[in-house]
């Protein structure tokens, strides 16, 4: 299959060297993947984690660990949900970590959302990042990436039954937030 000029090969050839990603990808053609994903996938981590810095660093985990995986791929789709699904993980992985090392030093962080001139983003940020990370990531890959429910739960690693209620409950939850702070469209009698 091709990537724009990236060759993966067919699972039964690909067997034999399946122990080393860079033997099938040569720089050129991770470059090329790179750039074809890098900005989606920030901003996708961007909306998970509400940081910068954090983004950039989850973003070269996300490539560092495609390119230690021995995974050979299909489609230039199934590339997509595989680096998605890395991308997800390794962001759940930071707040795992994150929330451990909160504990440790028992000072509560919250993430602040600031634009170039350090004053707060809209307030539509600020009730993104009061979501869970998980439904962040449902409402992302739902909304901004439109995927379908099956591309989420692999994405994600949950049920594809599970998607649609759990989709359900993120929107449930972030009209709350928008209803509670005024946020929300005001419905007529």
């Amino acid at each position: 299959m091709t990537l724009d000029g990236l060759v993966l090969e067919d699972e039964t050839d690909a067997l034999p060297r399946q122990s080393n990603r860079m033997s099938m990808m040569n720089e050129s053609q991770f470059e090329l993947l790179y750039r074809k994903m890098s900005a989606s996938l920030w901003s996708y981590l961007f909306r998970l984690t509400g940081d910068e810095a954090t983004s950039d660093d989850l973003l070269q985990k996300t490539f560092l660990r495609y390119l230690k995986s021995a995974t050979v791929l299909s489609s230039d789709e199934h590339i997509r949900r595989y680096v998605y699904r890395i991308a997800t993980n390794v962001a759940m992985d930071h707040f795992r970590e994150s929330r451990r090392d909160r504990e440790h030093r028992e000072i509560p962080v919250v993430p602040e959302i600031r634009s170039d001139g350090g004053e707060l983003r809209h307030d539509m940020m600020r009730v993104f990042s009061e979501l869970k990370p998980q439904e962040r990531a449902l409402l992302w890959l739902a909304h901004v990436e439109e995927s379908d429910h099956a591309e989420i739960s692999e994405a994600l690693g949950v049920r594809p039954k599970s998607v649609r209620v759990l989709l359900f409950r993120a929107r449930k939850k972030l009209a709350g937030l928008l209803q509670s702070r005024g946020l929300a469209p005001r419905m007529k009698p």
